[in-house]
């Protein structure tokens, strides 16, 4: 993932508990697919929230909430607001991070499916993606082994793979969620700090990739 590259590598830098990210999901799937034999798409967890300990206030809930009605407006991805983040709610997205990273190392071509997954039942379906039962049952659904996952899951060197892709993130100088970042024959170009449409986001890399 973090390996200099001769082709063309667009660093996706995100989180699953990221609501921008849950926002430019549908943009980020029309690159993959009109850009697939131009570029490889790498992602790379940035850790939003990753070892949040403390539990939702009232004020922060709200704030939270104002972030994925504005999401909502600018994308038109779908949120269900009804129950969700119910009071008690640890926002930690590390164990979120981890079991994509898993599921990346278990199966490169779901990497992504896995991802949206985790994006679509936090956010979609009120489910506690900071829980393993649950992430566990999502890497089943995307036709992982369960006991494999469980074991990767909680290995060492998984945490400090999930801590080193953190780090790459920071060094990268990735402040928030979406960033995506083209690394063309190790030169660095942002396509975007943030939410971009598709519109904006293929202009960017029309103007870099070679014809």
């Amino acid at each position: 993932m973090m390996e200099d590259n001769e082709n063309p590598v667009l660093w996706y830098f995100a989180d699953p508990m990221c609501s921008w990210c849950w926002g430019f999901s549908p943009v980020i799937s029309k690159v993959k697919k009109n850009y697939a034999r131009q570029i490889k798409i790498a992602l790379v967890m940035g850790g939003l929230q990753a070892g949040e300990s403390n539990a939702l206030s009232d004020s922060s809930r709200e704030e939270v909430f104002h972030h994925w009605q504005q999401v909502k407006k600018m994308s038109g991805q779908h949120f269900l607001f009804e129950n969700a983040l119910p009071e008690g709610f640890i926002y930690n997205t590390e164990p979120a991070c981890r079991a994509v990273i898993t599921a990346g190392q278990m199966d490169e071509i779901k990497n992504f499916e896995y991802f949206t997954a985790v994006q679509a039942a936090f956010y979609t379906k009120n489910q506690d993606v900071t829980q393993i039962s649950v992430l566990q049952q999502l890497a089943v659904d995307c036709g992982l082994s369960s006991e494999k996952f469980s074991d990767l899951f909680f290995d060492e060197k998984q945490r400090l793979s999930t801590e080193k892709s953190f780090q790459f993130s920071k060094k990268a100088g990735v402040q928030g969620f979406p960033t995506l970042i083209l690394n063309l024959q190790n030169d660095l170009h942002i396509i975007t700090r943030g939410y971009l449409d598709y519109a904006g986001v293929s202009a960017a890399l029309d103007k870099l990739l070679p014809v």
